[in-house]
């Protein structure tokens, strides 16, 4: 991507886009089961970067806790507070445990560039898609979730989003388009597209187009069901928890086909409308933390996090066994 073809505007209206930005577009399955290799509870030890390879192949991606980055490829700010979502690089996510990466793709010049909003990210999806395929020819038993959505204006382009897209699953040919939620032995060493574009060429992996704004909603498409809890304007921190917690108690008690997504973050409006992101990582990832102290096993579906690191993602993985 041409550092000239990146738009630059005044850093008010940086903010402003900021804000902006974060607004959301966008048969039954069989029994789940969540299984591990013959060996006791207590004896299970797995490593963050290959916590996926002690599963069973029968196990649906549905029936786990998957721990994961909101906005997963946001590093950079003009102003503190204001953009950064993420202090891990994606190859240092991953290696964490992370297995749900949340990719935010700007149109631009008949290629991806990574933004939050308005704001470049110094990364281009090549950077994202070489990272992931690194990472799973290390692991070739581990499984990434990831979710592309559109991001700010397009500009410069003679094709489509989807078009677009297109030429990247021929480049790096690992990317899964099936429908439905597969089990981990389907799709073992691949990525598994969420997708939150619109595309007129079908199947193109899990449809989350219904992506509904600032709520807690279902999409019931006829190929997977999706719960997800995605409220991201708060104004009061002990909401935005009682929002995650109410998700994870449903996804942990109830036994059904749903692939629950849990978005742990979101931003304070601040005056003039400039969001305040930390001021919600900071009360609410401490809380993520404690969470999981006790809730130490359980379907708890993949929980999308600010500011995501080895000890969270760890916490929340070790559920599955």
């Amino acid at each position: 991507m041409k550092a000239s073809s990146i738009l630059h505007v005044p850093a008010t209206m940086l903010l402003s886009l900021v804000l902006f930005s974060c607004s959301k577009q966008d048969l039954p399955a069989p029994r789940l089961q969540n299984t591990v290799a013959a060996t006791s509870v207590a004896a299970v030890s797995v490593a963050s970067n290959s916590w996926m390879t002690a599963l069973a192949d029968n196990t649906n991606l549905a029936a786990l806790s998957i721990p994961g980055t909101h906005d997963s490829g946001a590093r950079v700010e003009p102003v503190s507070g204001t953009a950064k979502c993420q202090d891990l690089s994606i190859a240092d996510q991953l290696e964490a445990g992370i297995r749900y990466l949340d990719i935010r793709c700007r149109h631009i010049d008949n290629a991806f560039a990574i933004h939050h909003g308005s704001i470049y990210q110094n990364l281009n999806f090549d950077d994202v898609l070489t990272a992931c395929k690194t990472f799973l020819t290390n692991h070739p038993k581990e499984v990434i979730v990831m979710s592309v959505k559109e991001e700010y204006d397009a500009s410069n382009n003679t094709r489509t989003f989807e078009q677009t897209f297109d030429t990247y699953v021929s480049k790096y040919g690992n990317i899964v388009l099936g429908a439905t939620v597969p089990n981990l032995g389907a799709v073992r060493g691949k990525i598994v597209l969420l997708r939150r574009f619109a595309a007129t060429t079908t199947p193109k992996g899990i449809d989350a187009t219904n992506w509904a704004d600032n709520t807690t909603f279902t999409i019931s498409n006829g190929n997977a069901n999706l719960k997800i809890q995605d409220n991201y304007i708060v104004n009061d921190n002990a909401a935005k928890w009682s929002n995650v917690t109410a998700l994870f108690t449903e996804s942990s008690t109830t036994s059904n086909s749903t692939l629950y997504i849990n978005y742990t973050s979101g931003y304070k409006p601040l005056i003039f409308g400039i969001p305040s992101i930390t001021s919600v990582s900071g009360t609410i990832n401490p809380q993520i933390e404690s969470y999981f102290s006790t809730h130490t096993s359980g379907r708890y579906g993949i929980v999308p996090m600010d500011f995501a690191n080895a000890t969270r993602s760890t916490a929340i993985l070790n559920t599955n066994f």
